[in-house]
């Protein structure tokens, strides 16, 4: 299928050499993104034992610091469709250099903290504004930059995030144990906001704004007239209004809710647990570590074969495999075990939520997907903020994190019986939500053409 010539479009195109096209550029972008928007909820377990540590500087119960971690959740949850309808509207440009900011100051501020009110101001609402901004309209921007191979954009995008989150975990812990809590996140905070507004220049909301269009608009696809702000306004409140009519709409937070649910005790609590089995605080986040780097695996392939196969036998198998394995945690006492779960946790844990892109556009077309996907994030931050809680209560009533391990188990099980009622993805369930719109406001409208053909 050939590719859409740009020279037709209103404004002077970018080309790249070798023919790149630039939504791989993009690709790269939101990667580098991902690496340290993800890292603020991903290092929350490496958080745990120095907060909690009773010889240490904040000797914090674990009761209360997982109440902090969940109210990350809350906020985030409450944060995402917010974030996500705000980058439908103005674009993933100004959301990156929003995100980058408040990424910075948050992170500067969390290494000074003292009181346990400051990490629930700094942590638990300003870095979940920052993750939120970061990760919602940037990660649903990327699908109008594909008609096709969307799956490979979105998995190396996710893919070059597992390594930024191997990375970064044990980085932390070994930060933190060498140069302390101040200067580690003072460090990480600079660095990495200076790594941003370094590749910020290279963004943009969308292909027309660089006179191009999306990878794999065939040669003969009509070019969507450019429309002004209020008739895009009005697309995206009627395109809203149908999706919000479907069931798919309002099952998928569920889904992600519960996979996250069942993973997100997992990323919280396998530190501590792994540190009460007599593992170093830098050998235990090594498990992390190691699920992060196996998660690259499906990361990358998951989208791939969500795109090939369908999404929802792809979301099913990995939330299958995250109910499965969390049970060698039960049997886990030395460092081989506890990374030998990591491994295999690692594969259905990178496939779970890498595919909302893909049925996202299975479903609703090639609409504004920022509010859709926000939506569905809101629903995995509150089964994170839920089960955080949760747990940090079972934990502190029982006195054992096995209990704990067991829900995980429960959850990402209930998620699998979920994906099995969703609709087939074989047809898009609103594909006429266009006829609600004037004329002059639909996709194919060309000024004119009513006026000739009378």
């Amino acid at each position: 299928m050939a590719l859409a010539d740009s020279t037709t479009l209103k404004r002077p195109p970018i080309r790249l050499p070798l023919g790149i096209h630039y939504s791989w550029v993009i690709v790269v972008v939101l990667a580098i993104v991902q690496i340290f928007g993800s890292s603020v909820f991903m290092i929350a377990g490496v958080m745990v034992p120095p907060l909690t540590d009773p010889e240490g500087g904040f000797r914090w119960g674990i009761g209360t610091v997982s109440m902090a971690i969940a109210l990350y959740y809350v906020f985030s949850a409450l944060f995402a469709p917010i974030t996500g309808h705000l980058g439908d509207r103005f674009g993933a440009r100004p959301m990156m250099f929003a995100g980058a900011v408040l990424y910075g100051v948050g992170m500067v501020a969390l290494g000074f903290v003292s009181e346990l009110w400051h990490f629930f101001v700094f942590y638990s609402f300003l870095m979940s504004f920052a993750a939120s901004i970061t990760m919602v309209p940037m990660m649903a921007s990327i699908s109008g930059w594909f008609r096709r191979r969307l799956g490979w954009g979105v998995g190396i995008l996710w893919a070059t995030g597992g390594i930024g989150t191997a990375i970064l975990a044990p980085l932390v812990a070994y930060l933190l144990d060498t140069i302390g809590w101040q200067a580690t996140f003072t460090t990480v905070g600079l660095v990495g906001t200076g790594i941003m507004l370094l590749v910020f220049p290279l963004i943009r909301s969308k292909p027309a704004d660089i006179g191009i269009r999306p990878f794999g608009t065939a040669s003969g696809e009509p070019e969507t007239p450019p429309k002004d702000r209020a008739a895009e306004a009005l697309r995206l409140k009627v395109f809203n209004q149908h999706m919000r009519r479907t069931r798919a709409f309002w099952n998928l937070p569920v889904v992600h809710a519960l996979g996250c649910a069942g993973h997100g005790i997992v990323l919280i609590y396998v530190i501590p647990l792994a540190v009460e089995q007599g593992l170093g605080l830098s050998a235990a986040a090594l498990i992390i570590t190691i699920i992060s780097l196996m998660s690259i695996t499906s990361r990358l392939g998951a989208p791939v074969l969500a795109e090939a196969w369908g999404p929802r036998k792809i979301m099913a198998v990995s939330l299958t495999i995250q109910t499965v394995t969390v049970l060698i945690l039960f049997w886990s006492h030395d460092p081989w075990a506890f990374y030998l779960f990591a491994v295999a946790f690692g594969l259905g844990f990178g496939g779970e939520w890498t595919g909302y892109l893909e049925i996202n556009r299975r479903y609703f077309g090639d609409g504004p997907m920022g509010t859709c996907y926000g939506w569905q994030m809101t629903g995995a931050f509150a089964g994170h903020a839920v089960t955080t809680l949760l747990a940090g209560l079972i934990i502190y009533v029982t006195g054992s994190f096995y209990p704990v391990f067991a829900l995980s188990a429960v959850f990402s099980g209930v998620g699998v019986l979920v994906i099995a009622t969703l609709d087939s993805t074989s047809r898009v369930l609103i594909p006429d939500w266009e006829d609600s719109l004037p004329p002059e406001a639909r996709s194919n409208f060309v000024p004119g053409a009513a006026v000739a053909g009378d």
